[in-house]
């Protein structure tokens, strides 16, 4: 992963053709840019162009991650317990879902991640029962994350659960991911969370 290399783009390049060569949503490209991981100017007319190097900078960095996060990783064994993946940036919702889990579930162990390329690397070890992604993530958006392990035959067994403060309106950007999915609204995730939990848990 160390090695990956930036797909053919120019030296400066639009925010639309870099979330082409990287499989990305524009808009997961455009959320990498204001939180500084992608260095980027606007030209006289207002559009984004992006450093070249930038991009080899964050796939650099992307691979670094995942092959540290990989090395740390305990090998997976065959648990007995069901084993729930979270992937969120904030501190106070992942303390938030660990204390549903163990007032609601102390029957499930929960592993978690708090950047998107190491919740994608811990999610290729741990194999999770259920996974709860949040959409907005540092790294890679939850978005892209969840199309990427839907397609995934590695992961068709793993359940999946959609966390995040976004409304409808604005969870239409990442339509192409979320599609069929359940989602629990962070303002209501004491109230919605342990149903959703508990529909998943026995599915799974």
């Amino acid at each position: 992963m160390k090695h990956l290399t930036v797909p053919p783009l120019p030296e400066h390049c639009s925010t639309r053709e870099v979330a082409q060569a990287l499989g990305l949503a524009v808009r997961s490209v455009q959320l990498m840019v204001d939180r500084g991981e992608l260095q980027a100017w606007k030209t006289p007319g207002g559009h984004r162009r992006i450093a070249r190097t930038s991009v080899q900078q964050w796939l650099t960095t992307l691979g670094s991650k995942a092959e540290l996060s990989a090395e740390v990783a305990p090998a997976p064994s065959l648990p007995q317990r069901p084993q729930v993946l979270l992937i969120e940036d904030s501190a106070h919702f992942q303390n938030l879902v660990r204390l549903v889990l163990e007032h609601d579930f102390p029957q499930v162990d929960l592993h978690v991640a708090d950047d998107g390329i190491i919740g994608l690397a811990m999610a290729g070890q741990l194999q999770p029962d259920l996974l709860l992604v949040d959409i907005l993530l540092p790294g890679i958006d939850g978005a892209t994350l969840i199309a990427r392990l839907r397609s995934h035959p590695q992961f068709q067994h793993s359940r999946l659960i959609v966390v995040t403060s976004l409304d409808e309106v604005q969870r239409a950007p990442y339509a192409f991911a979320l599609a069929d999915l359940p989602v629990v609204h962070k303002p209501r995730l004491v109230q919605e969370l342990p149903l959703r939990l508990k529909q998943a848990l026995t599915l799974a």
